[in-house]
């Protein structure tokens, strides 16, 4: 059993006597949660005179009594409480409508990502414009930036081709990597050559993308990284970076395999793979049909829709649950597949045309049906050759409006059948390659999405895409590069020579990526209550940010993505949503709300809330996004506003002292100049949640270079004295954090008070006073030196749940907001690691501080107050051998909802009778 070190007995009762028995009530309490939260395994045996209930229900009272009077004194919550009541006739509470406010949201969303869509169809028309002006050089001598070899230098001390000087700095906008902020850099994967004609005259052409990528940046700076991808496989990025190869010295990254490239390039599509498992595919052959199902797997998203048919003698699906449909082609049925064709095995002949009738039926039904992608539609056929006669199948399923592309994989070094394979293809509007090695297979299969990219090119229609969200953790192997969840916008770059038009030649795409948490700022937490919050989903049912979204784990030392983070559906995280009326509302970009009673789990699960969640969501214009808002029933329904402003010539409208009467100040409203305003906010012990949306809460300070050393504390002064006119703020929330310290100033005198009157030979009980607005607010006041401090993990990033973050208040907030006013909950805070002992280091009482007004409850503020730890009893002790005499006997004893531990020394040991169950009002009382 756990052992606790021994309580004193020894309680100073001099000039502070009231205070120490109030010290050993406390430490009473920490002796009983210490005891509660042991093993919980009961034997009731005989053995000792039974204590009555009342006794016991004496002793609790007693006991919560003194316990409820020492954390209210020393957190001062009855004082501010006081505060908000005299200042009750210059504050309101608003209720907030959630309809009007995820609108407000998603115009602000609309507005941001509207920006970065102007930034891209900027580059489109560059990179068109340049492509019409530049003619063909087949020997064309260029040096340009390559990413892999700028820099680089040989044994002579000279640069190495194309590896020119190319400064680069540390940059915070962009997750601190080395960047050029003045010029793009261009990569190439491994198997392209660097000096191919093709390649050279498409860097040259693109050379005109440089200054419109500084003046996209110049006008957004909110914009991340830009770029260019070539169909030729270069891909030219803005900042220009530094690119290591990965272990093997080999650059895999191909700008044409990626996602945003691939969905912006072609239509959503439906695709029947066919391929053939007969003997003659036995070897290599079944290799190199392998790895091309699997690339061209790779090419598909979520708004494709795919089967997969092997053929030999007979007919099968590789996933018989699959038999007759298309399945969406997302993350999950890819990887499934691709386990699938793994495990293929060849054996008898090939008959194709079965294959391709099951093929054709199955896309004329979902397009009868107005199923699938509703857009183009194709069959991909992987052989080592066909035989039979074929061309009845076609003449019945696709001729002659050839609806469906027909695209053939010749598979070998063989080329007896590439006539009949050519024609298939060449009949029906597709297109025709021989895969003969394993290298081979990348480079062969991509020329299909340029002809399906051929309408779209002669058309020029030039449709905007935005991907899911993803991880790009393979386009930079930098240790700085942050793992974040983005979204890319692209759009596909056409040639527009006359010459060219008809063929429909895709030159390549350009995009730019958005972090979802920069977009997640637009929904500010203060605005959404203790347990609100926003989040994004797909017109596919996807999540693309929640708060509950964990898409990495950690191996190791190293922090790694879930294998299928990104396609995480919405009744996954909001999963009482059962009958999918949110879920689908929400896909269907529909404006609306929804209520579900909801289970929300805190503490890392130890702990779970029972709430009553409106839903309020709409869509995005312009994207296939929708927001939603969540606000709680209680709490979150209203927001408490003070009378405060921050009007024209930065003059303040706060709460400031007037007079002093019997020591004690009175506030009243007045108008006051900036300085005054400011005294309270800039109390040495105040500070404001830097951390709470990265460097993004009062002021933004992370887009302008000059603001980005400044905290936001030192940020809302500078707004606040007009010393930096460029300095964009929250208004309202700085408001709001305005009128928060002038209301809370009284409390850091009070403490002081509090801490003076504590005497040297007092043992240490009560370690620090702390309280937290809803605004970000944080005051403490420690009662012992910094060194004594028994939770020093407390308000650090070590202790994120204790924070004010983007996803969540703290901890200690959202607990106590849910208790009756003037309750307190405790906490017990245990040492953490492998090698600490079993044993608490500290008890968190916390309360808050609600106002009404006009029948309408807010939170104003909350308290934690973390008691030290170091005083709890060990077994063996004075106090456990009270116990075995029988002294004490069952003052512990248990209630139906809170198993201690207490059996194992009382019960077990015959010191009682049986269990006295404490009721449950005692245990109210207690507070535990």
């Amino acid at each position: 059993m756990p052992r606790c070190p021994m309580l004193p007995s020894n309680h100073n009762q001099g000039h502070y006597g009231q205070r120490s028995a109030a010290w050993t009530f406390l430490r009473k309490m920490m002796i009983l949660l210490c005891l509660l939260l042991l093993d919980t395994s009961l034997t009731a045996v005989r053995g000792q005179t039974r204590i009555p209930p009342e006794t016991v229900k004496l002793w609790a009272d007693t006991f919560g009594r003194n316990l409820y009077d020492t954390v209210t004194r020393y957190s001062g919550s009855l004082l501010l409480q006081k505060k908000y009541k005299d200042a009750e006739a210059s504050l309101k509470i608003e209720e907030v409508d959630g309809l009007e406010l995820v609108k407000k949201f998603s115009e602000d969303m609309e507005t941001m990502l509207r920006r970065k869509v102007e930034a891209v169809k900027s580059l489109v028309e560059a990179a068109e414009e340049a492509d019409l002006n530049h003619e063909y050089n087949a020997s064309l001598v260029f040096n340009y930036y390559n990413s892999v070899l700028i820099n680089e230098k040989d044994e002579n001390g000279n640069y190495v081709e194309l590896g020119a000087e190319f400064l680069l700095e540390p940059d915070a906008h962009f997750s601190n990597q080395r960047v050029n902020v003045s010029l793009s850099s261009v990569q190439l994967p491994t198997n392209v050559y660097n000096k191919d004609p093709d390649i050279l005259n498409g860097v040259y052409m693109s050379e005109a993308l440089n200054p419109v990528f500084v003046e996209n940046f110049q006008r957004d700076p909110t914009l991340t990284w830009q770029y260019f991808g070539s169909s030729t496989g270069f891909f030219r990025i803005y900042p220009g970076i530094k690119w290591k190869p990965d272990e093997n010295g080999v650059i895999v990254f191909d700008c044409r395999n990626r996602g945003w490239y691939i969905q912006a390039a072609t239509s959503p599509k439906d695709i029947v793979i066919l391929v053939d498992v007969s003997g003659s595919m036995k070897g290599l052959r079944m290799a190199i049909a392998k790895h091309t199902i699997t690339t061209i797997l790779d090419t598909l998203g979520e708004n494709d829709f795919v089967n997969i048919i092997a053929y030999n003698d007979y007919v099968h699906y590789i996933e018989p649950c699959f038999k007759g449909i298309l399945v969406q082609a997302d993350r999950d049925n890819r990887e499934h597949f691709k386990q699938l064709v793994d495990e293929l095995m060849v054996k008898g002949v090939g008959v194709v045309s079965q294959a391709l009738i099951e093929a054709f039926q199955i896309l004329n039904q979902f397009q009868e049906s107005r199923r699938g992608s509703l857009c183009n539609q194709a069959i991909m056929l992987i052989t080592d050759g066909a035989v039979e006669d074929y061309e009845p199948v076609f003449e019945k399923y696709n001729w002659p409006d050839r609806k469906v592309r027909v695209f053939t994989y010749l598979i070998g070094r063989e080329v007896t059948f590439a006539d009949r394979m050519k024609w298939i293809a060449c009949n029906n509007k597709g297109y025709y390659t021989q895969i003969s090695t394993l290298a081979d297979a990348q480079e062969n299969v991509m020329e299909y999405l340029h002809v399906l990219s051929r309408p779209m090119v002669i058309n020029h229609d030039h449709d905007i895409i935005w991907t899911e969200a993803y991880m790009d953790s393979r386009l930079f192997t930098s240790e700085a590069q942050s793992l974040v969840l983005l979204t890319t916008v692209a759009m596909p770059v056409f040639s527009k020579k006359n010459e060219t038009r008809s063929h429909g030649i895709l030159l390549g795409v350009v995009g730019s990526d958005v972090t979802l948490r920069e977009l997640m700022k637009l929904a500010p937490r203060y605005k959404l209550g203790v347990h609100g919050y926003a989040f994004l989903n797909t017109n596919n049912g996807y999540i693309l940010f929640h708060p509950d979204l964990r898409p990495l784990y950690r191996d190791g030392k190293r922090v790694r993505p879930k294998p299928n983070y990104n396609s995480v559906d919405l009744s996954e995280v909001e999963w009482e949503d059962q009958a999918e009326t949110l879920r689908t509302a929400m896909i269907n970009g529909e404006t609306g709300s929804h209520s579900m009673d909801v289970k929300v789990p805190l503490d890392k699960g130890k702990r779970v809330l029972f709430l009553t969640n409106d839903y309020f969501f709409t869509d995005i214009s312009d994207t296939p996004f929708s927001l939603g808002v969540v606000l709680t029933r209680g709490h979150g329904e209203y927001v408490l506003l003070g009378n405060t402003s921050v009007e024209e010539g930065r003059s303040l409208r706060v709460l400031t002292d007037t007079s002093v009467e019997e020591g004690r100040s009175r506030r009243v409203l007045t108008d006051t100049s900036v300085e005054e305003g400011l005294h309270d906010l800039l109390h040495p012990d105040l500070t404001l949640a830097s951390d709470w949306y990265a460097r993004r809460i009062y002021c933004i300070t992370d887009i302008d270079p000059d603001h980005r050393k400044l905290s936001q504390l030192e940020a809302v002064v500078r707004f606040l004295t007009g010393m930096d006119p460029g300095l964009e703020c929250d208004e309202e929330l700085i408001r709001e954090v305005l009128f928060d310290a002038v209301v809370t100033a009284p409390m850091e005198a009070y403490w002081t008070a509090l801490a003076l009157n504590i005497s040297e030979t007092t043992e240490p009980g009560v370690d620090v006073a702390f309280l937290g607005t809803r605004a970000g607010l944080l005051r403490r006041s420690l009662f012992v030196g910094s060194e004594k401090i028994s939770d020093k993990k407390f308000l650090t990033p070590e202790d994120e749940a204790s924070l004010f973050t983007m996803d969540h208040f703290p901890l200690w907030y959202r607990q106590a907001s849910e208790q009756p006013p003037g309750s307190f909950v405790f906490n017990l805070r245990w040492e953490e690691g492998p090698d600490s002992p079993s044993k608490p280091v500290a008890v968190r009482a916390s309360t808050a501080v609600t106002v009404t007004v006009d029948g309408k409850t807010a939170i104003a503020a909350d308290f934690p107050l973390p008691g030290s730890g170091h005083h709890l009893p060990d077994p063996g002790t004075r106090w456990d051998r009270q116990l075995k005499e029988g002294k004490v006997a069952c003052l512990l004893s248990l209630n139906a909802g809170a198993l201690g531990a207490l059996q194992n020394t009382v019960y077990q040991q015959g010191l009682c009778q049986r269990p006295v169950l404490l009721s449950g009002e005692a245990w109210i009382t207690v507070g535990v």
